[in-house]
């Protein structure tokens, strides 16, 4: 599962400049360095042009921009113009690291095309480097590897930096970048996620970052475009989580991404509950696998954010209510298909809620610390059914079976 999607005058963080002189040192170094080789890139020139990009990653982290500018072909305006416009949207992003790790190196005389990961930490937030395809041409002048282009790889999603100047408001427990949004927004939108962070931590006692970083385009077109995906699916998004599943190694914080028109048409509790929801996510990603079901983890997020509320059930799942008062209560918990976006919205709705009173179910008739310890071992499993039959077995005294069976009696009693 590669993220996780949900329904429904800032302070100025500038990273000062700072070793100006290693940016220069290791400019001049890349760009005296040249090669002579053959059609294909020897290791020196493998060496030369990481040694160019090493010098452009400094020039960022040192916020100097004619050393940033100095590594481009000086003949190339429109490309210099363009990577001047992408490091002064820069200017405010905290940044912790960033460099260039090359894979490829393709030479065709004084031309050679670079295959790179750009890895990129955010400063307090990012455990691990954010990695980002990138393709690099560089051209040979006068003994100098020169960048004449630098454009997406293979699969790669825009940066929120490519899409305009970055606005930066810092919360207590949130960081907040944003384009071509108002400050007051943002200052609104970051005290919501410091809200969100300490009621996530309560649900869910397993060691997590408990910080979050808020990313607010200025479109839902830039969302989708951050996101790598077609916009129209999230038209009545609030917001979604990015983020690598399912895994112990260092990972980077995720990103929750706001839908700024469909999160603007909600009131106060709605967007605690976007929040509190998206911020459950980046809390339990690691303990998040193909093994786990969306039922699951999109549950365990509602009952998180519902989680002390006054609301009734009929409140928190008004679809899912009409059609049990109907008496079309479901066979099945809901499918991973069942949360599919761009489909019937009214369909969409009842998996979310389906999955949420599975995991009031659980907490209820259980216990919370079982629906924890459940959510953990479920994601621990290598395969799905066997993983939850085990569970559910090991952990809650059931079989999946009559798991379902409880979950439609919980459904007709909660909703009825």
């Amino acid at each position: 599962m590669a993220g996780h999607r949900r329904r429904g005058a800032p302070h100025r963080a500038v990273r000062r400049a700072t070793g100006l002189g290693l940016a220069a040192a290791l400019l001049a170094q890349a760009l005296l360095t040249g090669c002579t080789s053959g059609p294909t890139a020897s290791e020196h020139t493998v060496d030369a042009v990481q040694q160019a990009l090493d010098a452009r990653a400094a020039a960022v982290l040192a916020r100097d921009e004619n050393a940033y500018l100095a590594a481009l072909a000086p003949e190339l305006a429109e490309l210099r113009a363009e990577e001047r416009r992408l490091f002064r949207n820069l200017a405010d992003v905290p940044l912790g690291s960033w460099d260039y790790r090359v894979a490829k190196v393709e030479r065709d005389g004084p031309k050679a095309v670079a295959r790179a990961d750009l890895r990129y930490r955010i400063a307090g937030y990012d455990t691990a480097p954010v990695a980002v395809p990138r393709v690099l041409e560089l051209g040979l002048r006068d003994g100098r590897w020169y960048v004449t282009a630098d454009r997406p790889g293979e699969g790669a999603a825009e940066q929120l930096w490519q899409q305009g100047d970055v606005s930066v408001v810092r919360g207590h427990r949130s960081l907040v970048l944003a384009v071509d949004q108002e400050p007051a927004r943002l200052r609104a939108i970051a005290a919501t996620a410091d809200r969100a962070v300490p009621a996530v931590s309560a649900s869910w006692p397993s060691p997590w970052a408990r910080r979050v970083v808020v990313l607010v385009p200025g479109s839902v077109e830039a969302m989708g475009a951050l996101l790598g995906t077609p916009s129209a699916g999230y038209r009545g998004i609030a917001a979604v989580t990015t983020g690598e599943t399912g895994t112990t190694a260092a990972v980077p914080a995720d990103r929750v991404i706001v839908n700024p028109a469909a999160y603007g048409l909600l009131g106060d509790f709605g967007r605690d509950v976007v929040l509190t929801h998206e911020t459950t996510h980046v809390a339990t990603r690691a303990h998040t696998s193909s093994a786990t079901p969306m039922w699951l983890s999109e549950g365990f997020a509602d009952w998180v954010a519902y989680r002390g509320t006054a609301r009734t059930a009929g409140q928190n799942a008004p679809e899912l209510q009409r059609a049990v008062r109907a008496g079309d209560v479901p066979a099945e918990l809901p499918s991973d298909e069942d949360f599919s976006f761009g489909g019937d919205a009214e369909a969409l709705a009842r998996a979310y809620e389906g999955g949420w009173l599975a995991c009031e179910l659980i907490a209820e008739r259980w216990g919370e610390e079982k629906l924890t310890e459940f959510y953990r071992e479920v994601g621990g499993g290598k395969h799905r059914a066997s993983a939850l039959r085990k569970a559910m077995s090991d952990l809650l005294s059931t079989t999946p079976e009559d798991f379902t069976a409880r979950w439609r009696d919980h459904l007709r009693e909660r909703l009825g």
